[in-house]
């Protein structure tokens, strides 16, 4: 096997460190940017032995290989390589699950089968919006790009606007604004309780019994718009997400997609310390420039 390499604590520093060794990378990240899954669960399938380097299983970690050479199977299937990366903006509708395939037995429609780029053959939404919750996806085939958007330690900041039941006042905006304490379920099982950062409320429009709101968090538990605004008696009736960071779903119609701009592209990578802030804010382009919409 020539392509792949490990290191462990014994080995001196300089044979340890990945770009010593020309042309190879961590086994992890190509398997990520070949759009195979995150980067972090590509390292759960390193570990459950479900990799496989020019006919050998690989099962600890770290490990490098060169992905111009080596033959590189998950499960018995061979992965492709991406060219070149690939990030959409989709709109996500109602009553579509954001994952790559149903559960067996199942037949409801996914994300990917409406998406599908002439350019990139395998894509991967970037986190999750709910069966019912509609608006701005992310889908890539860079992997260290989703794993970054999707880790804690970023915070990047994702708006929604809701119409919730019921009234929104001052004490449970103060609330929201504090934290609420969640149940913490983790495999199906309740384990314990956790109180959420504070979020971000504005009251675009109160009624009578119903209001509209607009939402930003930067943290990403499950359903946890819904459930924090359920926390505080204010059940939600529609959900939809507006932005993610740098990157609004503005006019792109329900159902239909589009190429991420440059200048977003460039303020994400920013946003999540992939390009240096120091070098400049992304260049804005002009306002006549709008990417076709896909469907």
């Amino acid at each position: 096997m020539y392509g792949l390499l490990a290191y462990h604590a014994s080995v001196p520093t300089r044979q340890a460190k990945p770009k010593h060794a020309q042309g190879h990378e961590r086994l992890q990240r190509v398997l990520a940017d070949a759009g195979v899954a995150s980067r972090r669960a590509c390292e759960d399938l390193i570990r459950e032995g479900q990799v496989e380097v020019n006919g050998q299983i690989v099962a600890t970690l770290p490990a490098f290989v060169d992905p111009a050479r080596d033959d590189i199977r998950v499960n018995g299937r061979r992965i492709a390589l991406a060219k070149h990366s690939t990030t959409v903006v989709f709109n996500k509708p109602t009553a579509t699950l954001t994952t790559a395939a149903d559960e067996p037995g199942m037949d409801r429609r996914t994300v990917m089968d409406i998406v599908q780029h002439p350019g990139a053959a395998r894509l991967f939404p970037v986190g999750r919006l709910d069966y019912e919750t509609t608006g701005l996806l992310i889908l890539t085939n860079d992997g260290e790009l989703a794993n970054r958007l999707a880790h804690p330690r970023y915070e990047i900041p994702k708006t929604y606007r809701a119409i919730i039941s019921g009234v929104m006042d001052d004490e449970k905006l103060a609330s929201l604004e504090r934290g609420v304490v969640l149940a913490h379920r983790t495999q199906g099982k309740t384990r314990g309780a956790e109180r959420t950062q504070g979020v971000r409320v504005r009251v675009v429009r109160q009624m009578r019994d119903r209001a509209h709101l607009e939402i930003t968090l930067t943290e990403g538990r499950n359903r946890e718009v819904r459930r924090v605004l359920a926390r505080v008696g204010c059940p939600v009736r529609k959900l939809e997400r507006v932005a993610i960071g740098p990157v609004r779903l503005g006019e792109l119609k329900r159902g239909h997609w589009r190429d991420i701009r440059p200048s977003e592209l460039k303020a994400l990578k920013m946003a999540v310390g992939l390009i240096d802030a120091g070098k400049g804010a992304p260049r804005q382009r002009p306002r006549r420039e709008k990417p076709a919409e896909r469907r």
